[in-house]
């Protein structure tokens, strides 16, 4: 089974859970509709110990309150000014500005300090930070709508190749602060959120992931 799914389904076996809250869930448009292999080991353990999975994807990235792009803002100290996206899809570019202007030096210190991971830097200009945008995830390819934004940075959770040259010759900073970091803190704002109002037990489980 892959490591870090065999991890969260064992601690959840562990803590005779009746449901796993997740971002990412095991079933993906377009992806082959079998149940073999690392699909079957997951739901086989799953569906021994009566365990209910949920996951929220775009939702739970989008959602004003929750969701992993307004976490992030909260855990940098950001300021949500607005939102973009693509054309009839969701607003998953958000847009704002930092507690004050910084240097991209400290903005990355900033970052490390907040999520507990230094981010990959990508300078595109020598600017000083004073509005930024910031998508979570591997939402790299938003680089360019941040771009025609007018903003000083971005942020996001990954890094491609086009990534750094678009950064570079379009003068933005570019932050990959991680997927895993910057996506842990919306279904710990929704957990809290579910077991408030339905007065439930949680506990979020932290696996480690490297990327």
């Amino acid at each position: 089974m892959n490591e870090v799914a065999a991890i969260l389904l064992r601690r959840g076996v562990e803590a005779d859970a009746d449901a796993l809250l997740v971002h990412h869930g095991y079933f993906w448009k377009g992806e082959d509709a079998r149940v073999t292999g690392m699909k079957q080991r997951r739901l086989r353990l799953l569906l021994r110990h009566d365990i209910s999975l949920i996951a929220y994807h775009l939702p739970l990235d989008a959602h004003a309150i929750v969701g992993n792009n307004a976490q992030l803002a909260q855990r940098l100290g950001l300021t949500v000014q607005d939102r973009t996206g693509e054309p009839g899809g969701p607003q998953l570019l958000f847009l704002g500005v930092p507690q004050s202007p910084m240097t991209a030096e400290a903005f990355g210190a900033h970052i490390e300090r907040r999520l507990g991971r230094r981010p990959q830097h990508i300078p595109g200009s020598g600017a000083r930070i004073e509005r930024l945008a910031w998508c979570t995830g591997a939402a790299q390819g938003y680089i360019d709508q941040a771009v025609a934004q007018g903003v000083d940075a971005f942020i996001s959770g990954e890094i491609s190749e086009p990534t750094v040259h678009v950064a570079r010759e379009c003068g933005i900073h570019y932050f990959a602060a991680g997927h895993h970091a910057t996506e842990r803190y919306g279904v710990q704002a929704l957990g809290a959120c579910l077991a408030g109002h339905f007065g439930l037990e949680h506990r979020f489980i932290e696996v480690e992931n490297p990327v």
